[in-house]
């Protein structure tokens, strides 16, 4: 009898941040608004963290608007990121980080394996490092685990692959 599975990850396109990021920064430098003002995005693809640098905290706030909603459109969940506090930075200046949050920690893989098991279905649900492998004898109940679990909120982006 063959058994059948899936994994269950947390995963964000850092590409489609940078572009995502660069999109922002021509809007940044178009918009009248941000004239003669030292704002700025920036993305460090391997801290996975954008830094937003702005005058004031109105601006702060049009800058956040415009990276979310880049971000958006380029399908990147906003579940992913976290916003850290504002803090101040040289000459007055507020400083963001922004935090992108990558992989399944223990804490929200076993929240998650809770929930597969409150389906009531015959599968397995195994936490392996920062993804949960789920499987089951039948195929049609890894359709529904999958299904219930796109209807569910849940905290952070899930995306379903290696399905066998």
């Amino acid at each position: 009898m063959a058994n059948f599975s899936f994994d269950i990850v947390s995963e964000v396109d850092l590409q489609e941040v940078d572009n995502a990021v660069n999109q922002a920064k021509k809007e940044l430098a178009q918009r009248y608004d941000f004239r003669n003002s030292k704002a700025s995005v920036d993305f460090e693809r391997k801290e996975k963290k954008i830094t937003l640098i702005a005058d004031d905290d109105f601006k702060l706030r049009a800058l956040t608007d415009m990276l979310v909603t880049r971000l958006a459109k380029r399908n990147i969940s906003l579940k992913s990121l976290k916003f850290n506090d504002p803090e101040k930075a040289f000459e007055g200046y507020l400083r963001q980080a922004v935090d992108i949050c990558m992989g399944l920690d223990k804490e929200k893989a076993k929240e998650l394996a809770g929930i597969i098991k409150g389906f009531g279905l015959k599968v397995q649900a195994q936490i392996e490092g920062e993804k949960i492998k789920v499987s089951s004898a039948k195929k049609d109940d890894l359709q529904v685990v999958i299904s219930n679990l796109r209807n569910t909120e849940f905290s952070l982006p899930l995306s379903f692959c290696n399905y066998r």
